[in-house]
């Protein structure tokens, strides 16, 4: 083996793929003869000193990662404050880096990670220990500067598109006597990335989704049920899309739960059941809704074929970058082609990603706030394409593996993450 390990790390909301990244990530490192720990559950994993040994995998078992959906090791919602802020807490990664030899640590996440990433490696600089640091790209919001698109969306968005055909198709067949408008809400907070790739569904005016609501455009009530309204009587029906971040004039959340999470986000509680009442209570049409929710990020029998290639591709070259000393990097896609669709990796710095949001384009929506361009399509169509299906079992379900995930001895008194 070579001298030092490399710790693996997922953080915030899983992915499709985000395992694929992972089983890339082991696999070069093994290649390389570099052991491969797993912190368990994030960042907090590290910090409690709570480690897995991937060497006690099979092969075969790190392969099946590749089409197995969630976070193999554990994710978590838990943001590292300023290094002034939280000296304690990095001082103490510091230590069971040096107690386990971790000489290079690997975080696989999106904005938040990126920048926990770049705190850690500033702060084994000042430490002077020698620990090379990757941020690894991952999130179904597709909001990560620099990279043309983030591992996970792709995955996303085909679950997404798909599954708004499927339902308007439902809608149109039961129109005449049942609902006549359908609202689906998705993921999105601030960038309607997830919203506009609902717009892949169809094509032309009269083909859902009739609506797309973008966190990018405020919310105009009055303007939305004129659209809706007159949509029902030109069509039968009428498809809407929504992202969890819709805003009103005021730049308000319409589904502001009135509590954050742990990286300090507003919690949102259901703007798609919102827009549905709206519209009963205003326009009187019988109306249904749906939140996918999870089952948009976990969505793994469905997965894009580029979206894999992609996962699979940034762990690799994250391996790559960090046995080869460039620290405080991102393997981040770039496209050189639209068609034929065509892309590469490179990295870029993490202090150009970290706590950066990329938003939907104006080209990329229609001026009038309701629908995707065709520039927004050339981006979009390409990282949808290709399918990927797990294998199945003999009780039709997908054969998704479990990692035994042996713990590592601990070499440190307990640690209350609390502390610090």
């Amino acid at each position: 083996m070579s001298q030092g390990r490399l710790l693996y790390a997922q953080s915030g909301g899983v992915t499709a793929v985000i395992n694929a990244t992972a089983s890339a990530v082991i696999t070069a490192a093994r290649a390389a003869g570099v052991k491969v720990y797993a912190a368990r559950n994030g960042i907090i994993g590290a910090l409690r000193e709570d480690l897995i040994d991937t060497s006690r995998e099979p092969i075969a078992a790190i392969r099946a990662l590749a089409h197995t959906p969630g976070g193999a090791f554990g994710s978590c919602r838990f943001k590292l404050k300023t290094i002034e802020a939280d000296r304690a807490r990095y001082e103490r990664l510091i230590e069971v880096f040096a107690a386990h030899d971790i000489r290079w640590f690997l975080y696989n996440g999106g904005n938040d990670s990126a920048d926990t990433a770049n705190k850690v490696s500033q702060v084994a600089r000042e430490f002077g220990y020698p620990l090379t640091c990757i941020g690894v790209p991952k999130t179904v919001d597709n909001d990560l500067a620099v990279t043309d698109c983030c591992p996970g969306f792709g995955s996303a968005a085909k679950y997404t598109a798909v599954s708004l055909r499927e339902a308007a198709l439902d809608v149109a067949s039961m129109a005449e006597s049942s609902t006549k408008v359908f609202v689906l809400e998705v993921m999105g907070r601030h960038a309607g990335w997830l919203a506009a790739a609902a717009g892949l569904a169809g094509q032309g005016a009269d083909e859902a989704p009739h609506i797309i609501l973008f966190p990018e455009v405020p919310f105009d009530e009055a303007k939305f049920l004129a659209r809706v309204d007159d949509t029902v009587r030109r069509v039968g029906w009428c498809v809407v899309a929504v992202s969890e971040g819709l805003r009103g004039a005021d730049g308000r959340f319409l589904a502001d739960a009135g509590t954050v999470d742990s990286f300090g986000h507003t919690q949102l509680g259901g703007v798609g059941p919102a827009i549905a009442q709206l519209v009963k209570a205003k326009l009187g049409y019988k109306q249904h809704w749906a939140v996918p929710d999870y089952l948009q990020r976990s969505a793994r029998h469905i997965a894009s074929k580029t979206d894999l290639d992609h996962a699979l591709a940034v762990g690799e070259a994250a391996v790559k970058l960090a046995l080869a000393g460039q620290n405080a990097v991102m393997p981040a896609i770039v496209r050189t082609s639209n068609a034929p669709y065509r892309w590469k990796i490179e990295p870029a710095p993490l202090a150009k990603i970290a706590n950066h949001e990329k938003k939907l384009p104006k080209n990329f929506i229609c001026k009038d706030g309701y629908g995707i361009t065709e520039a927004a399509r050339r981006y979009l169509e390409p990282l949808i394409r290709g399918e990927a299906p797990p294998p199945y079992g003999k009780d039709g379900l997908p054969a998704y593996v479990t990692l035994k995930n042996a713990a590592v001895e601990k070499k440190l008194p307990a640690y209350d993450i609390a502390d610090g």
